[in-house]
């Protein structure tokens, strides 16, 4: 049956010439359902009208803050329609913190459980849009339990497994897969395609996980792939384009890439006779585009598959044939995959002969005009350089850099770098590159690019006076790049003495060379320099003078670290004595032998997607390593899991030492979710920002007008050591953070270690603050996106104000758009509870100001670089009988009416 009454409001809406008349429209409507819904006899159609209306208001970006409870009721409707409205609103209105996801949950448990497989899709789909940890911990045995039982018909299935493999994703430590994975394997034998291609893709991301509990499935795969490709056992209804069901078979072959090539014969055979079979059905190019997207996706998993097998296999051989045929096709996406195989090939053939055969060809796609293209070509050209053809693709790439895109320009720089150090014969090749490298793509040098320089020269004694040489002539180029600055400094303090002696290498000129571009480059390049100076002094008495009166002129600077260096050693260079001078210039001891950096560096760059990578890019050795440390991740992985159950439900006082170790946590039994701490650190200065079994992270504060200072606290909860730990604080729109001491990039078990920022509000304060954190336990990195406590409420100071004065300004700023007003329902009617809020917000609370004892008032003053002082106004009228607020807040700045007003009614609404 049409809703009438809510065509009537879209098309008015739709006539709405301006958005002052829509928002007036929208209000109305909002009051009239407000009204409606007081109706204790409303019946559940209209229910389901009205909440359409608010639904339609809702995406449409308007503030829709009741109607939640209505929606609720919906559920329980024996009516499609009405059910149906009910599960929309709800996956759309409510969030995952909302406490009426409770009732939410009894109600889908009732309708998983009901006959009728209609009512079960719609639970379904809700539990996994929503994918709430609640529901993943309620309702996931039932779930299960549905997807197992027998007689559910294959549609529900299929939405059971989408369903399961959904909430597994979002909370893998809520599903207990190890127990279930046996009853699951058997759902790949689903005789409907669509069931079993559901099934199979949450096969595939358990196998990742647990591979040697999930290992019956490669059995499985190879017979079900048998019967598609040689058996020709499916449905019609799922032949794309000529192609029997190309997803299904895309999965299946992608899942037997993480098991090792089967030790029957009888599977083996069938496993290669099907790959041939896709293979000879490849040989000739489909006119249709479909037809031969889908040919093409199951023929590079097959390949890809066949790599895995047996590298040196005839079928290889055969495949490669067909590589070199599409990194020349036309169409983007056969370049792009064909190149992408290629690399693969590449990490794992014995010869590299039948790519070098291409090699011209792959050149020519760093020229490509698709930047994801080029990126394939870069990665192949690193997997495949040797020593025979590493001098002419390091060419290549520095030639091609010139012009490279900026997106890739830091990858291209780091693979350069480590290519030039595995395949270098001499090492002065080394460092002409490396320097060539810096003056070519400066900006794009990491830190541990010229690290890695200073080291092998350290560590090469034959190379250090070709370095000195070599670093002081491209110092003495008019366009020297800061980095290459650095690395000269280090250098000249510590070889410069073997030139000291021939033409052009005199201390004096490496002491101009240096200096001469000293004020042209940072405070941490200026600090390095002057501990050069300091060496020089040790090294060359006679320019001695010259780099006293250098230190001091650098005791007075405004920076401190500079300041304290130079202070420092003129002291040391002054005294009568040369006994501390000597001692504190002795050359660097050679560097211990250690894994490049640079390779660290890289592999965080190559980002796992939801089905991980079975290789590494980098060639046969990389994967070698790669293949040993994925069999010591996965015992690892399992004895973690059983050490973190067992600490759980064995030892919990010794994890209440460790919180009190850390001294960040407050309740050590239970660990809130990381939006309840967010909520809780923005009305509070210090306290736990975020919690898992390996790491915690918290934070003390302190903020005065617009300038703060931050300590981010880093625990290690568990019992190993966690390794590169790396921080990236971003600065958000209005704010700019300074990282002033940072952190070690080691965390021992039961330790922690912190580091500072420096924060400023320059201007409003607008999207959220994020911090990236990245650090691996064992060989398992982890990454996580955190979002910081840094809103607009921080950078304003309470100030105290009389009635008087209090309401003269509030008519002095007058209404909009300096005025925000927000009505809305309250959680508690617990008066302390807002007035606790009100001074975490870092507003003063006016007593006696307002004759309404219930209303509460407060003043303020929001701060910042780029507008000073803004004053702000806030009222909170309450009407506890109704469980009801209004909001005002005023203040003589209408951006930050809007932000500190929204944020207002967030912090009350959550309450």
């Amino acid at each position: 049956m049409s809703m009438r009454g809510l065509t009537v409001f879209i098309a008015d809406l739709r006539n709405c010439r301006a958005r002052e008349l829509e928002e007036k429209r929208v209000n109305k409507e909002l009051a009239n359902i407000r009204s409606k819904f007081k109706d204790p006899n409303l019946s559940g159609r209209q229910k389901k009208k009205y909440v359409c209306k608010l639904l339609y208001m809702y995406i449409l970006g308007w503030d829709v803050d009741f109607g939640h409870m209505e929606a609720v009721n919906l559920l329980s409707s024996n009516k499609y329609s009405e059910k149906q409205i009910g599960y929309l609103a709800v996956t759309l209105m409510l969030t995952e913190t909302n406490e009426l996801l409770r009732l939410v949950v009894n109600s889908m448990r009732k309708d998983l459980d009901d006959p009728n497989e209609v009512h079960q899709c719609l639970a379904l789909q809700a539990i996994a849009n929503i994918g709430a940890r609640e529901m993943a911990e309620a309702l996931s045995n039932d779930v299960l339990r549905l997807l197992t039982t027998s007689h559910t018909r294959s549609f529900t299935k299929k939405k059971a497994a989408l369903c399961l493999l959904r909430l597994y994703r979002r909370h893998p430590d809520l599903i207990p897969v190890k127990e279930w994975v046996g009853k699951l394997l058997g759902l790949m034998e689903e005789s409907d395609m669509a069931a079993a291609l559901a099934s199979t893709s949450l096969i595939l991301a358990i196998a990742q996980q647990y591979p040697d509990e999930s290992a019956g499935c490669v059995q499985r795969a190879i017979s079900r792939m048998h019967k598609i490709v040689i058996e020709k056992e499916y449905s019609p209804d799922y032949v794309y384009y000529k192609v029997p069901v190309p997803w299904l078979q895309v999965k299946l072959l992608r899942l037997l890439q993480y098991y090792p090539p089967p030790d029957d014969k009888t599977a083996r055979n069938k496993l290669i006779n099907v790959i041939q079979t896709i293979l000879n059905n490849a040989q000739d190019i489909p006119k249709n585009v479909q037809h031969n997207n889908a040919q093409n996706a199951v023929l590079f998993e097959a390949i890809n598959l066949a790599i895995h097998l047996d590298p040196e296999s005839e079928i290889v051989v055969q495949a490669s044939a067909l590589l070199g045929r599409f990194i020349s096709s036309k169409e983007t996406n056969i370049r792009y995959l064909g190149l992408e195989t290629m690399a693969h090939l590449a990490g794992f053939a014995e010869s590299l002969d039948t790519v070098k055969k291409h090699q011209e060809t792959i050149i020519q796609s760093l020229k490509d005009k698709d930047i994801s293209v080029r990126r394939r070509a870069l990665d192949l050209l690193y997997s495949m350089c040797d020593v025979t053809n590493a001098r002419a693709i390091v060419s290549e790439l520095l030639h091609y850099l010139t012009i490279a895109d900026y997106a890739i320009r830091e990858e291209m720089v780091l693979k350069i770098a480590i290519l030039t150090e595995k395949f270098a014969t001499d090492y002065s090749w080394y460092v002409d590159v490396i320097l060539q490298l810096i003056t070519i793509a400066g900006d794009s040098v990491s830190d541990e690019v010229w690290y890695r320089v200073v080291q092998i020269v350290t560590n090469n004694e034959d190379l250090q006076e070709y370095a000195v040489r070599t670093v002081l002539n491209a110092l003495k180029s008019p366009t020297c790049h800061e980095t290459t600055l650095k690395v000269g400094g280090y250098i000249l303090g510590e070889f410069g003495h073997l030139i000291a002696n021939s033409a052009g290498g005199t201390p004096m000129e490496q002491f101009m060379a240096l200096h001469s571009k000293f004020g042209m480059c940072t405070g941490a390049t200026r600090a390095l320099l002057l501990s050069t100076y300091l060496k020089f002094t040790n090294v060359f008495p006679e320019i001695k003078d010259q780099v006293i009166r250098v230190f001091k002129q650098y005791r007075f600077v405004l920076d401190v670290e500079l300041q304290q260096r130079a202070c420092e050693y003129l002291a040391i260079a002054t005294m009568p004595s040369d006994d501390l001078l000597q001692a504190a210039c002795e050359e660097m001891p050679p560097f211990p032998e250690r894994e490049s950096a640079l390779l660290n560096r890289l592999h965080k760059k190559i980002q796992d997607t939801e089905d991980k990578r079975t290789w590494q890019i980098g060639g046969k050795d990389a994967n070698k390593e790669a293949m040993k440390k994925a069999d010591r991740r996965r015992s690892a992985v399992e004895r973690s899991q059983e050490n973190i159950a067992a600490t759980t439900s064995s030892q919990q006082p010794a994890r209440s030492e460790m919180d009190e170790l850390l001294g960040l946590a407050t309740e050590p039994i239970s660990q809130p979710s990381p939006e309840h701490n967010y909520n809780k650190l923005i009305l509070e200065a210090n306290g736990v920002l975020y919690e898992d079994q390996y790491i915690q992270i918290g934070i003390k504060s302190e903020y005065h007008n617009n300038l703060g200072r931050m300590a981010i606290f880093f625990g290690n909860k568990s019992t190993s050591t966690i390794t590169n730990l790396n921080t990236n604080l971003q600065s958000g729109e209005g704010v700019k953070t300074t990282l002033i001491q940072p952190i070690a990039s080691t965390v021992p078990p039961a330790t922690q270690y912190n580091q500072m920022y420096n924060v400023e509000c320059h201007d409003v304060v607008g999207h959220e603050v994020i911090m990236l954190v990245n650090y691996s336990i064992g060989s398992h990195p982890i990454e996580l996106n955190i979002k910081m406590p840094i809103v607009p409420s921080k950078f304003v100071s309470a100030v105290e104000l009389s009635s008087t004065d209090f309401f003269g300004r509030w008519k002095q700023i007058g209404g909009a758009p300096r005025e925000s007003q927000y009505i809305g329902k309250l959680r508690s009617t617990d008066v302390s509870r807002m007035r606790d809020l009100i001074k975490g917000l870092n507003f003063s609370l006016l007593d006696g100001v307002d004759p309404n004892p219930n209303n509460l008032v407060g003043a303020g003053i929001f701060s910042s670089t780029n507008m000073g002082k803004v004053g702000c106004l806030m009222r909170l009228e309450l009407n506890l009988d109704q469980q009801m607020y209004r909001f005002t807040l005023r203040t003589t700045n209408e951006s930050v009416t809007e932000v500190l007003g929204l944020q207002f009614k967030e912090a009350v609404e959550g309450q």
